[in-house]
């Protein structure tokens, strides 16, 4: 008799407690609608763990070659390093592995992970782009939520345009890298700030709500719903060329090494997971979202 009077208490506390979350993201977007604004593309990543994400949203790009970056991971499709974790959030997981045949730009890739896009399936110009996301932690670590122009596969990078929502490295615990790259300032010549933490406080901590808003003449990045960052049109230097009039598609990501954030040391524990609660683009009826 306790044991099921325990039960049936825990089994009421879990019921309010979910409804109390679907009420709160009802919620959300009721308010979002009421402000005029527009849902896009929402994935909230419900499903069974274990099971796949929704590829009629998102693509897994495979391969290896360093990426552009001298990376040290192989992307792949597989469950092992993407999947549902049966909590309403995807996981991209980074596994250390020699025991395949996978060729990084050094040699033979010693990980793998996962790199989603939803390149020809879903592009927006102009919005809010935002997600709520857990980095993991660790030197050589490398999570990104970013905007990449949808002709990249015609003008090639970076007159495609790149809008990096968030960057984090792991050997900067407290820093969250918002950057945008363009004909003239790509690379590491790329605009961009960044915001800071409070003292002792790392990002890969808790959950954090990243964003850009998007508009014809700034674009303009959140963390947890505080602005910390513009750029605008009027920002650009002679010789370079603001190309952020076009579509773009979204890619979720988590590398390992590279030239900026350096190769993971001995402190380094694999495996490594980027979990991501939601992603969602919502557009104002009125053009001039974020001017």
């Amino acid at each position: 008799m306790a044991f099921a009077w325990s039960y049936n208490k825990v089994k009421l506390v879990t019921t309010v407690a979910a409804v109390f979350l679907l009420s709160v993201l009802q919620a959300v977007e009721t308010n979002a609608i009421a402000q005029g604004k527009v849902f896009l593309f929402h994935d909230k990543f419900d499903g069974q763990s274990g099971t796949s994400f929704d590829v009629s949203r998102w693509t897994a790009e495979v391969g290896g070659g360093g990426w552009g970056n001298d990376e040290l991971q192989y992307y792949t499709d597989e469950i092992a390093n993407v999947r549902l974790d049966g909590k309403g959030r995807l996981e991209i997981q980074a596994v250390e592995t020699r025991a395949r045949d996978l060729n990084c730009w050094y040699g033979k890739c010693r990980f793998t992970s996962a790199r989603l896009v939803t390149k020809g399936k879903f592009e927006f110009k102009y919005g809010r782009a935002e997600a709520r996301i857990k980095v993991p932690k660790g030197a050589g670590m490398w999570p990104a939520f970013w905007l990449l122009g949808a002709d990249i596969d015609r003008s090639g990078w970076p007159s495609c345009g790149e809008i990096d929502i968030m960057e984090f490295i792991g050997r900067e615990p407290s820093k969250v890298f918002g950057t945008l790259h363009g004909p003239g300032f790509s690379g590491a010549k790329g605009s961009g700030g960044f915001v800071e933490l409070p003292k002792g406080v790392n990002v890969s901590d808790d959950f954090h709500d990243f964003a850009v808003e998007w508009g014809p003449n700034n674009i303009r990045w959140f963390l947890d719903g505080k602005q910390f960052k513009i750029f605008s049109r009027g920002d650009i230097q002679a010789g370079s060329k603001w190309v952020f009039d076009q579509p773009f598609f979204i890619i979720l990501n988590l590398a390992v090494g590279g030239r900026w954030p350096g190769p993971p040391d001995a402190t380094t524990r694999f495996p490594q997971s980027l979990l991501v609660d939601y992603v969602r683009v919502t557009s104002l009826r009125e053009p001039k979202i974020s001017d």
